[in-house]
């Protein structure tokens, strides 16, 4: 059936519905839309027979948004949003943001902080012996004991703080219908125990197969390293065929995460994306100007999942695992004509890609069999010999798109993985990037230049990014085209002190880069890196990593990268006295900063701000 999902009393009783199989209760306003996993989950379950409603941005301080379908027939849905909460509601400094991208009109608070738990307690106190089914990015990567940023304290699984009976975790679409199948045949949540994809709680071992102890969550409040060690073993079992059931014991019951969901094949991708999605907002919202999240994806297309590029601050491999799966270029195109035919479409495709855009096939044949390789990585920190490299397929996609009639250009906006472009031998996606798809600026990621904090991040060394820079910008002037790299770059990583910020310092100043936004490194739940900032321990070695905690290291460093503006003038040049390179204080050309002037003998000490003129000047 077309036609929005009901949010209100009136429009379910207009189906003809005298009472909800689920609800959903979401942390985001609803958007019908398959870049938004809710929207997913509500018409893959709506496919498979079962009748969903949606309760979007409930107030969580009292009953009437939850009481309005009543009681479901099998249970509730918990999506707390497309952002875990906590990001969503604070700044890396842990202030309060003033805007919310995936509510009405950008406004703040409308969801609670750790929204999971709260919603799913608030549907408890209603209705007591309900069905909880909970999922999302925030309840997928809190399915263990988790460090959290926010509070400076290792939490428990979100299936203990939330009470909610099972967590469906990564991309859902198989365990939800195994669920809600499971639910339908008279199953109680306590028997659910054997879907892929989920974590369930019991006092009874007879229900597990083959499992791996991981430490319980008394022992990892008390030791950081053994906290290290179960963040490795979780690590390493993030894939469907190698991965093996995880126990983590609270006291007198444990919580099971079982192997990941197998991934969809190419038919069962293209199926999922040919639902009957509304490809918009719920009009109730048009009142407040819609969704700002949604502007921003509305004419993209979604090619991929999965990411082999092991970032070490990405929680992709716990998410969506590091397996491609990628859609057919006849599922694309249909798409992308859906998108000419919106009366708002300008002719230009905002972005066509995934986690990484120029992924679109497994890294190998072995993995396909055998998983993915628990102990080592595809890119990282060289190339798998077994890595197969080939942007052919995705050259075809993309020329194909251009071609549909009422398309005036592709623009590619997600990330490109630059070192996997650099080992294609052959230069023809290198090339069409140049020509065809880059609005201007093309956003890359090499994130830092220190060859060691780059092996911590796990990204390619810097000679590998200075290779693509010089390769881009030869073939963008043999195009005759104008056109720049906009690199992301780093502060404050584990494993980046004071020399190494004046080491990437010293290169912005080299090659005349001034960067206006500098991400500092933000501790999410279940990513390698924020492991090393909890612990101190890179988990996959076991070797200790320098940690830069204090808030006024954190702005020194961010200063250097951007040490040409005047207000960082006494952070850069405090950052460069404790550095030991008061070298770069002074009038020559290779000087990030000039010497403070003296007002007059009796303040000869004191700093007096220069003018913006006589900042980041070479000296000839």
């Amino acid at each position: 059936m077309n036609g929005f999902l009901p949010m209100t009393r009136e429009e379910m009783e207009a189906r003809g519905w005298e009472q909800a199989d689920f609800v959903y209760v979401l942390g985001d306003a609803y958007v019908d839309h398959p870049s938004f996993g809710p929207a997913i989950i509500s018409r893959v379950l709506e496919k498979n027979g079962y009748k969903v409603c949606i309760v979007s941005q409930p107030d969580w301080k009292n009953g009437k948004d939850i009481m309005r379908f009543g009681r479901p027939r099998l249970g509730f849905l918990v999506c707390p949003g497309n952002m875990d909460s906590m990001v969503n509601h604070y700044t890396v400094a842990k202030k309060r943001r003033d805007f919310d991208a995936y509510t009405p009109g950008g406004a703040v608070g409308k969801r609670p902080d750790y929204a999971c738990t709260v919603y799913c307690n608030y549907i408890r106190s209603h209705f007591k012996d309900a069905v909880i089914i909970a999922g999302g990015i925030e309840p997928s990567l809190r399915r263990l004991a988790h460090y959290d940023y926010w509070s400076d304290s290792l939490r428990r699984s979100e299936l203990v703080t939330s009470q909610a009976d099972i967590i469906s975790y990564g991309m859902g679409e198989r365990s939800i219908v195994e669920i809600a199948d499971a639910l339908n045949a008279g199953l109680k949540p306590c028997d659910i125990t054997f879907v892929r994809g989920t974590a369930f709680k019991s006092r009874d071992r007879k229900v597990l197969g083959e499992f791996i102890e991981l430490p319980s969550f008394e022992e990892l409040k008390k030791d950081k390293k053994r906290y290290a060690e179960s963040f490795r073993v979780q690590y390493e079992n993030t894939d469907a065929i190698t991965a093996k059931t995880l126990v983590e014991s609270y006291g007198d019951f444990f919580v099971a995460v079982n192997p990941p969901a197998y991934p969809l094949s190419q038919k069962e991708m293209d199926e999922v994306y040919s639902l009957p999605y509304m490809r918009a907002w719920h009009p109730l919202y048009d009142k407040d100007g819609g969704i700002p999240a949604f502007k921003e994806i509305k004419f993209s297309l979604c090619s991929s999942r999965g990411c082999f590029g092991g970032c070490s601050f990405c929680a992709l491999t716990f998410h969506q695992g590091r397996r491609i799966q990628a859609r057919s270029h006849e599922s694309i195109v249909r798409e992308a004509e859906l998108l000419v035919s919106d009366p708002d479409f300008k002719g230009y495709i905002h972005d066509v890609g995934g986690p990484t855009a120029n992924f679109r096939a497994p890294s190998c044949k072995k993995q396909l069999k055998s998983g993915v390789c628990t102990k080592r990585q595809c890119l990282f920190p060289e190339k798998c010999p077994n890595l197969e490299v080939s942007h052919e397929d995705y050259v075809a996609l993309l020329k194909k798109l251009r071609a549909v009639k009422g398309v005036k250009k592709v623009f590619i906006r997600s990330g490109i993985r630059f070192d996997y472009l650099m080992a294609d031998k052959d230069d023809t996606f290198f090339r069409e990037l140049v020509a065809h798809h880059v609005s201007g600026q093309l956003k890359v990621a090499p994130e830092h230049v220190s060859d060691r904090v780059l092996n911590l991040m796990g990204k390619p060394k810097n000679a590998v990014y200075k290779a693509f820079s010089k390769k881009f910008y030869f073939v963008t002037r043999a195009l005759k085209k104008e056109q720049y790299l906009v690199p992301y770059l780093m502060s404050s990583h584990p494993g980046s002190g004071l020399k190494e910020a004046v080491e990437l310092a010293e290169y912005l100043r080299d090659n005349n880069l001034t960067p206006e936004q500098v991400q500092d490194f933000y501790p999410t739940p279940s990513t390698v890196s924020t492991c090393m900032y909890y612990t101190g321990i890179d988990p996959r070695d076991g070797k200790s990593v320098y940690v830069p905690r204090s808030p006024h290291e954190k702005a020194m460093q961010r200063a250097l990268i951007q040490y040409k503006n005047p207000k960082n003038y006494d952070l850069v040049r405090e950052a460069l006295v404790k550095a030991g390179r008061t070298d770069l204080i002074g009038n020559g050309g290779k000087c990030l900063i000039r010497p403070p002037k003296r007002v007059n003998a009796n303040r000869a000490n004191k700093v007096e701000p220069r003018a913006k003129s006589d900042y980041g000047k070479k000296k000839k």
